[in-house]
């Protein structure tokens, strides 16, 4: 097959990886014409994914028109703040209804749309085949070295998402379906704002003992807010839950744990985003995660301070003094609620 894949970061280039191993041809969109010239004439992509040799069989365009030439299937790999615009430029010059598999990790705030829901509200129904959600432990650097890697597609039309399973699903890069598309989506956006604040636990010198436990009750708030939304409790201790908790949350490849490293060593914020040179999808996830748990009237303690952190001037190493002095609560108790609230 013939795919389109928008945008020519670290996370579509890898994926316009997997994709030509597995002999399909890709057309890679870049926003950045000196982008596409360098993919198409020295076959890298050095900024995103240094020393990773490109395939001939992926041909980079910084026109999106062509790119959507023909296109039946297009991946959406850009950050969410430029889901809306790039989901117009689809819609100018949309001919034919798509199939669009998105692999960002975020929510809007304000408006407190997930990504799928973004895509609905930008594109008319005619243009649109199936949306398929993405998502799972899975950083670009890896993937490109074609290290073992499993992700899981999630669609309203589980015909469509085993169809993109087939797509991309090989002998390093493997996929799993799963039906719930708000669990997917809320696990893969929400474990940012924990991987933040796990980075500022290790950047504070707080140990393994801090990161475990934030980590855990990371998790738990992640599924209360996912299980009033609609999601299935289930589905956070899979892949798009527990899975890409842990991988973001430890691993030096994770621009949000890079973010909040240097954060608790005493950065600021706009520092930091200077710093980082890509977007550190859960700063904005962050603010969303506050609306939602006021709008849901859920308990979100770590997002709470964290939001405080970010936003409201707060220390970092108070932050973490505040949620070491909550009121003490049961553990199971606080399950099973989330399990009541199914």
């Amino acid at each position: 097959m013939e795919i389109a894949v928008l945008g020519a970061g670290s996370w579509g280039t890898a994926l316009a990886l997997v994709l030509a191993d597995n002999s399909h041809k890709v057309r890679l969109w870049s926003h950045n014409p000196k982008q596409a010239v360098e993919i198409n004439s020295v076959h890298s992509n050095e900024k995103y994914l240094p020393g990773i040799k490109m395939p001939e069989a992926i041909v980079a365009t910084s026109s999106i028109e062509e790119a959507l030439e023909g296109m039946d299937t297009v991946i959406l790999a850009v950050p969410t703040k430029a889901i809306r615009e790039v989901c117009g430029k689809i819609r100018d010059i949309g001919k034919k209804p798509l199939t669009i598999v998105h692999v960002s990790k975020g929510i809007e705030p304000d408006s407190l749309l997930r990504i799928s829901e973004m895509i609905k509200e930008e594109l008319p129904a005619e243009l649109i085949n199936a949306i398929v959600v993405l998502s799972g432990p899975s950083h670009a650097e890896e993937v490109s070295l074609r290290h073992p890697t499993t992700v899981t597609v999630s669609s309203e039309n589980m015909d469509e998402a085993e169809r993109i399973q087939d797509l991309f699903i090989n002998h390093n890069f493997r996929v799993y379906t799963n039906p719930d598309v708000i669990g997917v989506e809320i696990g893969g956006a929400l474990k940012n704002i924990i991987a933040l604040a796990a980075g500022i636990t290790d950047g504070l010198g707080f140990g393994d003992n801090a990161k475990a436990a934030l980590m855990t009750r990371g998790l738990a708030e992640i599924a209360r807010l996912g299980v009033r939304m609609g999601a299935n409790p289930l589905t956070f201790s899979g892949l798009a839950g527990i899975g890409d908790l842990i991988v973001t949350c430890t691993s030096v490849h994770s621009r949000n744990w890079r973010a909040g490293n240097l954060l608790g060593k005493g950065r600021t914020l706009e520092e930091v985003l200077e710093n980082m040179g890509m977007v550190v999808e859960g700063v904005r996830t962050t603010k969303a995660a506050h609306q939602l748990a006021s709008k849901y009237e859920v308990e979100m303690p770590i997002t709470e301070t964290l939001h405080k952190v970010l936003f409201e001037g707060l220390p970092a190493k108070e932050g973490a003094e505040l949620l070491m002095a909550r009121v003490r609560t049961h553990e199971m108790e606080d399950l099973t609620n989330i399990l009541n609230d199914q």
